[in-house]
């Protein structure tokens, strides 16, 4: 099994801020040009080049951005990466550079999934969180020709309290799909996603349920980002249909467990700083100078996230901190403490109880 404080599960690398989309929730504030300082193709490859430093099993690279195709020599990052043996996935934007003949390539040069994102199940919906009209229909569009190419694809949904009602949509939506995973992420208040509403906690406890229960008979694997209290949910919901302990840590859900923002996750953006994760905006070091192996074992602040016991409040003194933990990002925008309760959780410890 991975030990996810010297290996992270995933890395995500923001290869460019461009993008020629405008989301109102968009972490990275994308921008319709790159970044001045942006990682160099010589800085990219030598990137590149640490990741192997972690070892068997290595991480899992996951291009994002702003929109990755927008990133020059994209094809040549991609193929070192396989050469290195990274498996790569990676997160388009859903405009017109995204073509059928480009997600073919994609899938030639050894790409091993695709990540959409889904907003709404109507093109009002759906565009206005986007920014940009059309953005649905174009969506849909690459979601066909992923199941036509036999790429694995993933949807990526925002919940916040705009989008909250229409998940059952949404999710009806998807069905008429081939997918293989439906992430719902919970909204951070980060970058541009402050216009938007988070659920308050009670709210987004209902959702939790709501996801585990159409988990059992989804054609396709559901799960969460930043909501790492849907573990303890889902957990609750099993021990009360009777499932022993080991028949829950063979649940899909317990794929997830342990995984929180730098500790199974780590981010490296278009410039190079090394962070916990996108949505949380804490530099530990940069690949420009740093190694990432390095910074990922031994940085004090990712040393921090790999240590449940150093949290505070709630997420502190909670049984299920191992598993869960909370969301690092969520507790750093609402305290500014990466360290803090994560306030998206609801549940009352024993020992807070007592």
């Amino acid at each position: 099994m991975r030990d996810y404080t010297q290996t992270p599960m995933n890395i995500y690398w923001e290869m460019t801020q461009a993008c020629g989309l405008a989301c109102r929730h968009c972490r990275a504030e994308a921008m319709p040009q790159p970044h001045p300082y942006e990682l160099t193709m010589d800085e990219g490859l030598e990137f590149l080049r640490q990741i192997p430093e972690f070892g068997d099993p290595m991480p899992q690279l996951i291009l994002t951005g702003g929109d990755p195709l927008r990133r020059l020599g994209l094809f040549t990052l991609i193929d070192e990466a396989r050469r290195l043996g990274i498996g790569v996935s990676i997160t388009p934007a859903a405009t017109s550079a995204l073509t059928r003949e480009i997600l073919e390539k994609l899938r030639d040069h050894g790409v091993e999934g695709v990540g959409l994102s889904l907003d709404g199940s109507t093109a009002e919906r759906h565009d206005s969180i986007r920014g940009v009209p059309g953005t649905f229909d174009r969506t849909l569009e690459a979601m066909r020709w992923c199941g036509e190419l036999d790429l694995p694809l993933q949807i990526n949904t925002l919940v916040s309290a705009e989008t909250a009602p229409d998940l059952p949509a949404v999710y009806e939506l998807l069905k008429g799909f081939k997918i293989a995973r439906w992430s719902l992420f919970f909204l951070i208040s980060v970058g541009r996603g402050k216009v938007l509403q988070p659920l308050p906690a009670e709210e987004a406890e209902r959702l939790m349920t709501w996801i585990y229960e159409i988990s059992k008979t989804a054609p396709f694997i559901v799960a969460t980002t930043e909501a790492p209290s849907y573990r303890r949910v889902a957990i609750q919901k099993m021990r009360e249909e009777g499932l022993t302990g080991e028949e829950i840590k063979r649940s899909k859900t317990a794929r997830g467990f342990g995984i929180r923002d730098g500790n199974g996750i780590m981010f490296v953006s278009s410039t190079g700083d090394i962070c916990p994760a996108g949505f949380l905006p804490l530099v530990a070091g940069n690949v420009r100078f740093d190694r990432v192996a390095e910074i990922y074992r031994h940085a004090s602040l990712f040393r921090l996230m790999h240590n449940p016991r150093a949290f505070k409040g709630r997420c502190g003194v909670c049984e299920y901190q191992a598993l869960c933990g909370g969301s690092r990002s969520r507790a750093y925008g609402a305290t500014g403490d990466s360290l803090a309760s994560d306030p998206l959780c609801e549940f009352t410890p024993k020992a807070a109880a007592e």
